[in-house]
């Protein structure tokens, strides 16, 4: 056992786990992350997932750690590695759902199918049992009932799966054991014995098997002998506690909460107390055993109360952290300090983290936002915006495209939740308004909800903002409207909570998974956390951003790459180019398009920016690409989607990827090559002002290297930490890379910062904006964090059009400072930025 680490981290290092790298070989990187400069190793998740799952968000198993990550021996021998390197261990954790897609994985799962509301775990998911007439409705099927069984897909066998007799005997009608009994009605809920917990490994009741989908059968409900005969299966399916539907009914079937709109991710009730014990045993495990340090929340807005949640998280980690500081005789004089906990909250543009949630801060989408957008160039607004217009044929601002996408979301994907609140609506009001309209009117309201959730009774505002804009859109609602958002607004009650459970799903699947597949004016602000509408920050408004952060919320994330980013930093940095050269871009997309075409302007200009984006020489771009246009075009849902894919239209979009790596390629390299120096200096100085700012920095796996990537499974591929190795390796000798495609001037930039915030931490306690001067003060900016001085150059094809730094100069206080990354020193006052840049667009400075 090893006491945990009572501070926050300095920086983060995320590193994606899974049966390719598993916790063995995460921990063999802990050296390299400890020479790196990294203070923390930060884990995807590792509870048990479902059986492939490369990404640990779907967990079937709560109490144990993932057998193919390693299992619990492999968390200890990680835990024990990165100790002795000196890094504390942060782990990503998933209270909302758990992966119901192969429900033998999940033993709560298969006990709830199994037993229905008799089920010790029935109460552990959100499940509307009444809608479902007292089953559990699962929308699997590939068709309807009928035409499956009729078609002999469905197959039903009793425990063993063999020609046996099984306890069905017991219960049949003498005359006939196959008669249908009660086809609409499941069986009565039969208490389980008090040791009793069905194995989903043993099946004692006998299943029903569709495809690779197995199922549990009802005690008592098993047939004689395996059998697809139509009758036979009619009547067993009609007497369990689950019911079977086609899969394109699930918005008007469903009856359980979800995660978003996947359906094999069913909703957890953490909020109740035998729940989150029951899911966090294991958890408070590794912290009382002192195997980690700091937890991650994923997606706490799915919760019914996430600051209830945070507060029983913090209450429950400090008393585990106590007793590891008593275990270890360490500092038992005093309360153990909290356990960092970081939240993965989306905050829309100008909204705040809640202060009274115990958290530290969120995962660092906001910082994203705010540095990636002062590397824009404001000039290109404009002419960008025409040639979105001209794509389109017409003008349609953000504000009016993701009113349209969010109302669709809430008319389709979720559409089982709506319903499910007008279910909880009080009577008088539902009978008042009959479903018609209340589904009409609280569509209208979740696609106006101007951010992912309120926090009741806090947000009462945003609710109001909702009514009056939906009021607006559609007037012939107002009166519905004014009737349900006071409903809305009303703290504590089921209605108002699921209202908010319902906002989070509408505007991601509305505006992160729909309406940036079809806004590209400029894509590398179509990011999560972004509004694309928001085109550019100014210097001062960075300044005021990064202040803000220092005072509020200083031990913050920072990111920006994540496992769940719509493109790399690398690849938004390169992009963001487009808007210093948008004449050239028009002519160039032009170009492209005539060669290949999708046939729908917005889509081609998404497309070829995500090939600009990701051009480089690794053998398997024209496979990663074909990928993401197809998820793009899907997920735009214009000329095709996920439900129904158009064979024609897909076509067109994978020849426009065959075309870039045949005939269009002499325009994309030819055009890369124009700009790739300039994406550089960009993703340079995104990664100082990240590295240095206020919060603590998160580099995501790879990318302390150039890393092109796209939206994921792409951005989760897997990491050459050997080749990370020998550069970090020949750096340390004194090598000074150029810029170039070797990516390790970036290794040196992210290097030296983290070791500054590692070893130096005092030189980190304020944040002060530094003054540049000079006739090209507009593409530098500055700041001194108490001791360390950062220098970013920002648009860099304006800086060389205008013939370079001139007289410029950045303000630094006096005294003798020392590049860190050049070595070259520097006295204080007026030091030219022709001087500080000569070799590299960034300067890290500390006194001499």
């Amino acid at each position: 056992m090893s006491p945990r680490r009572e501070s926050a981290p300095a920086s983060t290092y995320r590193l994606q786990v899974r049966a390719e790298f598993d916790l063995d070989a995460a921990a063999d990187v802990m050296p390299y992350l400890r020479d790196l400069g990294v203070d923390w190793a930060y884990l995807s998740p590792i509870l048990q997932a479902t059986e492939g799952s490369d990404h640990g968000y779907d967990v079937v198993d709560p109490t144990r750690v993932d057998a193919s990550r390693g299992g619990p021996e492999a968390l200890a021998r990680f835990s024990a590695a990165a100790r002795a390197a000196g890094l504390g261990t942060l782990i990503d954790l998933v209270p909302n759902h758990q992966g119901v897609a192969a429900p033998e994985q999940n033993p709560w799962w298969w006990d709830v199918l199994t037993f229905g509301r008799a089920s010790r775990h029935a109460e552990s998911f959100d499940i509307d049992w009444d809608h479902g007439d007292g089953r559990v409705v699962l929308p699997v099927l590939g068709a309807e009932l009928d035409e499956v069984i009729a078609a002999g897909e469905l197959v039903v066998a009793p425990p063993g799966g063999g020609g046996g007799v099984s306890d069905a005997e017991e219960m049949a009608d003498s005359e006939d054991a196959t008669a249908p009994r009660h086809p609409q009605q499941p069986p009565p809920p039969q208490e389980p014995a008090a040791d009793e917990e069905t194995s989903p490994a043993e099946a004692p009741y006998g299943t029903a098997r569709y495809d690779d989908l197995v199922l549990p059968l009802a005690r008592g409900t098993a047939p004689l002998r395996e059998t697809s005969d139509a009758s036979a299966v009619r009547d067993v399916l009609a007497r369990q506690h689950w019911q079977l539907a086609f899969w394109r009914r699930a918005e008007d079937v469903l009856n359980y909460r979800r995660f978003f709109t996947v359906t094999s991710l069913a909703g957890v009730r953490v909020e109740r107390p035998e729940v989150f014990d029951a899911s966090h045993t294991e958890v408070l495990r590794w912290v009382r055993e002192g195997l980690v340090d700091g937890l991650r929340i994923d997606h706490p807005d799915g919760l019914a109360d996430p600051g209830g949640y945070l507060d029983r998280l913090a209450a429950e980690t400090s008393r585990a952290a106590a007793a590891t500081a008593e275990t270890a005789r360490a500092e038992t004089s005093r309360a153990a300090a909290a356990m960092p906990i970081y939240v993965e909250k989306i905050l829309e543009p100008g909204e705040q983290l809640p202060g009274w949630w115990q958290t530290d801060g969120t995962t660092g989408y906001d910082a994203l936002g705010e540095i990636d957008r002062v590397l824009v160039d404001p000039d290109g607004e404009a002419p960008l915006t025409d040639l979105d217009t001209a794509l389109r044929g017409y003008a349609e601002p953000w504000a009016e495209l993701i009113a349209t996408t969010k109302r669709e979301i809430a008319d389709t994907s979720q559409a089982a939740e709506v319903g499910r609140l007008i279910r909880n609506l009080p009577a008088p009001v539902r009978a008042g308004l009959g479903d018609d309209l209340a589904r009409d009117a609280l569509a209208e309201l979740l696609a106006a909800f101007p951010v992912y959730r309120a926090y009741l009774p806090a947000g009462t505002d945003h609710v109001a903002h909702a009514a009056a804009e939906a009021s607006t859109r559609r007037p012939d609602l107002a009166a519905a409207i004014d009737a349900l958002a006071p409903l809305a607004a009303e703290a504590g009650t089921e209605f108002s909570r699921r209202f908010m459970q319902t906002t989070g799903p509408v505007m991601a699947k509305g505006v992160e998974d729909r309406a940036f597949y079809r806004y590209s004016r400029l894509t590398s602000l179509t990011e999560v956390g972004g509004d694309p509408a928001h085109f550019s920050a100014s210097v001062d408004e960075l300044h005021e951003a990064f202040a803000r952060r220092q005072a509020a919320w200083p031990h913050a994330l920072t990111a920006l790459t994540t496992h769940d980013t719509k493109r790399s930093e690398d690849t938004r940095a390169r992009l963001a180019v487009l808007a210093e050269v948008p004449e050239r871009w028009t002519a160039v997309l032009g170009d492209l398009r005539e060669v290949a075409s999708t046939g729908d302007g917005p889509l081609d200009a998404l497309l070829w920016q995500a090939v600009v984006g990701a051009w480089s020489d690794a053998p398997d771009l024209a496979d990663r690409l074909h990928a993401y246009a197809e998820k793009a075009a899907r997920e735009g849902g214009v000329g095709t989607t996920w439900e129904d894919p158009d064979a024609s239209f897909e076509g067109r979009v994978h020849a426009l990827v065959d075309t870039a790596f045949r005939h269009a390629r002499p325009i994309v390299e030819g055009f890369v090559g124009e700009i790739a120096d300039a994406g550089r200096s960009n993703g340079l100085s995104a990664k100082l002002l990240q590295l240095t700012g206020p919060g603590v920095p998160d580099v995501y796996q790879g990318t302390e290297l150039w890393d092109h990537s796209l939206v994921d499974p792409d951005n989760r591929r897997l990491v050459d930490f050997d080749a990370r190795r020998a550069l970090l390796g020949r750096l340390d000798e004194g090598w000074m890379p150029a810029v170039d495609a070797t990516g390790a001037a970036k290794l040196l930039v992210v290097t030296r910062a983290l070791r500054l915030r590692r070893d130096r931490p005092e030189l980190f306690a304020r944040y002060t904006p530094l003054p540049v001067v000079g006739e090209a003060s507009a593409h530098a900016l500055a700041f001194d964090r108490g001791g360390v001085i950062a220098v970013a150059t920002r648009l860099p094809v304006g800086l060389a059009r205008r013939g370079g730094w001139g007289d410029t100069a950045v303000l630094v206080p006096t005294g003798l400072w020392r590049d860190e990354l050049t070595g070259a020193e520097v006295a204080g006052g007026a030091v030219p930025l022709a001087t500080l840049h000569d070799r590299y667009p960034v300067a890290l400075l500390t006194r001499v």
